[in-house]
Order: structure tokens, then sequence, then C-alpha cells
């Protein structure tokens, strides 16, 4: 992970990340804010504590649960700042599964109508947003799952895959900006 993250994650979030994936933190999710830092536990840091084994996508199933939950229950429109509820759009875009590009096209309105009420100053991070889900979405429409998994889930890859993974251009990856 770029910055040294997954060390710094698994150090001090390694034992929380467990407990949530034992279900010990469901309780979380009674919450607007407690529901997002569920999803973050679930969602973002397996992919660095359980980083290249079947375990990093282990979590993706309950944590697209609960952010498909939370957009229905009000939680999703509860947070205040677009960035937390970005960690719900990924959650939902990380998670493979038949009804995947379903979800994806969902998700495409439900970025454009969290972003459209964005001030002008943060015009660049709605049209990222919308970006991304419109390059997951591509990927799953293509594919039906992200191909870049598949030596991790020991999948064998269609050539079209191959072709697409040897080039490294995957949605999740962005190079950082110098700041």
């Amino acid at each position: 992970m770029q910055g040294g993250a997954d060390q710094e994650i698994c150090a001090r979030f390694g034992p929380l990340t467990r407990a949530a994936a034992c279900g010990a933190l469901d309780h979380w999710s009674k919450t607007p804010r407690g529901r997002l830092a569920l999803l973050i536990v679930l969602d973002q840091f397996p992919r660095s504590l359980w980083r290249d084994t079947p375990g990093a996508y282990g979590q993706d199933i309950k944590a697209t649960r609960l952010a498909l939950e939370g957009i229905e229950n009000g939680h999703f429109g509860a947070l205040e700042h677009g960035w937390e509820r970005q960690f719900y759009i990924i959650a939902i875009g990380h998670c493979e599964g038949p009804d995947h590009l379903t979800r994806m096209e969902m998700l495409k309105e439900v970025v454009r109508s969290s972003v459209a009420g964005l001030p002008p100053v943060l015009s660049e991070f709605a049209d990222t947003a919308l970006a991304q889900t419109d390059r997951v979405h591509g990927v799953i429409a293509r594919f039906g799952r992200h191909p870049h998994r598949n030596a991790v889930l020991g999948r064998i890859s269609t050539p079209e895959e191959e072709l697409y993974i040897s080039s490294g251009d995957f949605p999740h990856v962005a190079a950082l900006k110098p700041g």
C-alpha cells in the first residue's frame, strides 16, 4: 500500500479488525458514524491486514450489506461530509457477486445525488467520485468481477483479463498527487 500504511493499520487496528470480522462490533451499526467506522474496519483494514490472501476480501459481503442498509435507513444521508459517504461507495464497489453490476448501476445514482449538493469548491471531488464509480462499473460490466484478484483467489484469468491485469490500470489504484 502507498506510504507504508499497511504496517500502521496492522499494528494499530489488527485486533479491532479481527473483532469486527467475528461480529463483536456489529452494535456499532446502530448509529451513522458507528456504521461508518464499522464499514472502514470491515472494508478497508482487511486489505492491509490480510493483503495478498483471500482474507483481504473476506468481509466484503458484510461491509456491502452494512452500506446498502445504511443507504436505506438514512445513515448514509446523515453523514455530514462527502468523504465519509465515499466509504459506503467504495465498499459496495468492492463486493463481487452475481448482483454486482446491478449494485454498481444503483450506486451511480447514489453518487450523483450525493455529490449534487456539494459546494463548488468540492467539484473536483465530485468529478473524481463519479469517474471512479464509472470505472468500477466498467470493469464489472466487462468482466463480472475484479480480475486483479484472480491470482489471490485461485481463479483462472481469461485472455482478456490477463491483458487487463498486465496493464496495471485498476480503478482502485490511483497515484498520489504531490502536495
